[in-house]
């Protein structure tokens, strides 16, 4: 197995200049790997005992068809065995190690203010890994800087920036995986062991614990970025939940489904509003301040991806397991359009950071489109390739750049692309009126504020004199 199941961008000026190195002793490297054995001794026990309870009491309408509850019992005993990788002497230090790391070529870890972070959610054999790359399109940079080694297989990746321990933004990504619990990772961190902080914790009969969120794995993330402390996550387990990550809880939980949540995304002004996609083929609208339906669609399939139009956050965009795409308005019943965009599920959904109807999708038929969706009409095939990078499961677009794209599938050898459309006659020319536009109106708010920000500095030095 060699896939990339996950992706997604981080903006410019976000990554730490320089970041941190983690270096522990050989104590606390020991007295980690004896805590890690205690605790996965210990889920052991639990699970089997919590585990078993509970599947007695599901119901035949909630069959795990991906076998998600066998994930752990396969990995426990691979993990068991974590107190042969390492020994240690009577001085501390591990016999097995003879040299010095004399390495003279240490790579440069400096993150410049003008580089993209992509972090890609990887799993090759037994091992998963999110992996963080530096693009800089300017130089024409693609690498990956470090990467993090992940308890459990990563199912999608949110980057937020709020940090219960620091007052500061801070530069993170949220990982749903297998299990129930969402593992929130330090970017800005190197050779880490531990997440920043984790939500959800699994129950245990020996230490008198009971369950905190989900019961099954965690299919889809939503940060909220005009509520920072607000997280969504959607499950197998059919529910959603809303996460307070001051205190690391959740306060909300939506249980208005009838089959596992695949997709969900915030409304980008009503910030209330959560756009959600379930494999019982609805799509539904929460007002999350009372959990209650503000709307709802049926479509023809399992909905795989939802998206907001953010140009017209009056319309969304809904991808289906057998291959269509639908288009609605919020305030009507029936949707504006209904195309067969793909031969297989639509796994990939996304529009332009900057450019208005640069839509692109991909799916598991290992194509991936560009369309024109300007003015709410019909859909426009503009331009199509088939990848060699297997069925494609993830796409993401830069949020600085609005023609480049990047994406990850299933191939052996070759799993991730980044796409610079921007190297395509048809589609630089379809878009590219837009795009300076798009460049023109962001130059006049910059200044804007720039003004504002003149002004009220002003305004503060008369005041103080």
């Amino acid at each position: 197995m060699n896939i990339v199941p996950c992706i997604t961008w981080v903006k410019k000026g976000v990554a730490a200049t320089h970041p941190e190195k983690v270096e522990l002793t050989p104590k606390e490297l020991e007295q980690i790997i004896k805590q890690t054995q205690s605790k996965l001794q210990d889920a052991d026990s639990d699970e089997d005992q919590n585990e078993n309870v509970e599947r007695r009491n599901e119901t035949q309408s909630q069959i795990d068809e991906y076998d998600f509850d066998k994930y752990d019992e396969e990995s426990g005993d691979i993990h068991c065995n974590i107190s042969n990788i390492a020994t240690f002497g009577k001085d501390g230090k591990d016999p097995l190690i003879t040299g010095n790391d004399d390495d003279s070529e240490k790579e440069d870890d400096g993150i410049k203010s003008d580089d993209n972070l992509v972090l890609i959610g990887h799993v090759e054999g037994d091992a998963s890994i999110l992996e963080i790359f530096v693009y800089n399109e300017a130089e024409g940079s693609f690498y990956c800087h470090h990467d993090i080694l992940l308890p459990s297989f990563p199912l999608c990746i949110e980057w937020l920036n709020f940090d219960p321990a620091d007052s500061k933004p801070s530069n993170l990504c949220a990982i749903g995986n297998m299990t129930p619990i969402i593992e929130v990772w330090d970017l800005d961190l190197i050779d880490c062991l531990e997440p920043a902080y984790k939500l959800g914790r699994k129950p245990s009969k020996k230490k008198n614990f009971k369950r905190i969120g989900h019961k099954d794995a965690v299919l889809d993330l939503a940060w909220n970025q005009n509520f920072t402390h607000v997280l969504a996550s959607g499950s197998v387990d059919q529910t959603v939940l809303l996460w307070d990550l001051e205190n690391g809880t959740p306060v909300n939980k939506i249980d208005s489904f009838n089959e596992k949540i695949q997709s969900l995304k915030w409304h980008p002004t009503e910030t209330h509003q959560l756009l959600t996609g379930c494999a019982d083929k609805m799509v539904r609208l929460f007002d999350c301040r009372d959990q209650s339906v503000m709307k709802s669609w049926e479509t023809s399939g399992e909905v795989e991806k939802v998206l907001w139009n953010q140009f017209d956050p009056n319309y969304c965009l809904v991808s289906i397991d057998n291959g269509y795409m639908q288009y609605f308005d919020i305030r009507q019943d029936e949707p504006i359009w209904n195309v067969e965009a793909h031969t297989k599920e639509v796994t990939g959904l996304t529009l332009s950071s900057s450019c208005p109807g640069l839509l692109v999708t991909s799916a598991n038929d290992g194509v991936i489109k560009v369309w024109d969706v300007i003015n709410h009409a019909e859909p426009c095939s503009i331009w199509e390739k088939k990848t060699n990078l297997g069925a494609l499961l993830c796409l993401a677009s830069n949020p600085n750049d609005p023609l480049v794209f990047s994406a990850g599938g299933d191939h052996k050898s070759h799993n991730l692309r980044v796409f610079n459309f921007s190297e395509v006659a048809e589609i630089r020319e379809r878009f590219g009126d837009r795009i300076s536009e798009s460049n023109n109106q962001e130059e006049v708010m910059n200044v804007t504020e720039n003004m504002e920000s003149m002004l009220l500095n002003n305004i503060g030095k008369k005041e103080k004199r």
